[in-house]
């Protein structure tokens, strides 16, 4: 795993830990919202994307605590839709989007995805 793909992950645990006792969001409504830009941005749309998956995806992500070697299913699939980004494979992510999303959320977790890649350039 590139550092930047353990960057990511740690902060997306992080995220998981902390919006365990979180409300839970609307996908839509929570799109609609995101709106930040700069540093507020990268929380808003990490807690955003954490809290959304599991209601999504009708299912508990398992998110590993930050620094953990082992990666879940969970995570390396959102690592893999990630990097498909970040490699500009819109064919691979489109296929991973639609192995696990429903269609009427794939919009939504997908743009969520994109603003997450923007936070965490190449060095």
């Amino acid at each position: 795993m590139s550092p930047r793909e353990k960057a990511v992950l740690n902060t997306l645990r992080m995220a998981a830990m902390e919006c365990r006792v979180a409300a839970r969001t609307d996908l839509f409504e929570a799109c609609a919202l995101l709106t930040l830009e700069g540093e507020d941005a990268k929380r808003t749309f990490v807690d955003t994307f954490v809290k959304c998956l599991s209601i999504s995806l009708n299912k508990q992500i398992k998110w590993f605590s930050p620094g953990v070697g082992e990666t879940s299913f969970d995570e390396a699939w959102v690592i893999r839709c990630l990097a498909s980004i970040w490699h500009g494979d819109t064919g691979s992510l489109s296929f991973l989007l639609r192995s696990r999303v429903p269609a009427a959320d794939r919009r939504y977790i997908g743009f969520l995805l994109g603003r997450i890649s923007e936070q965490f350039p190449r060095n």
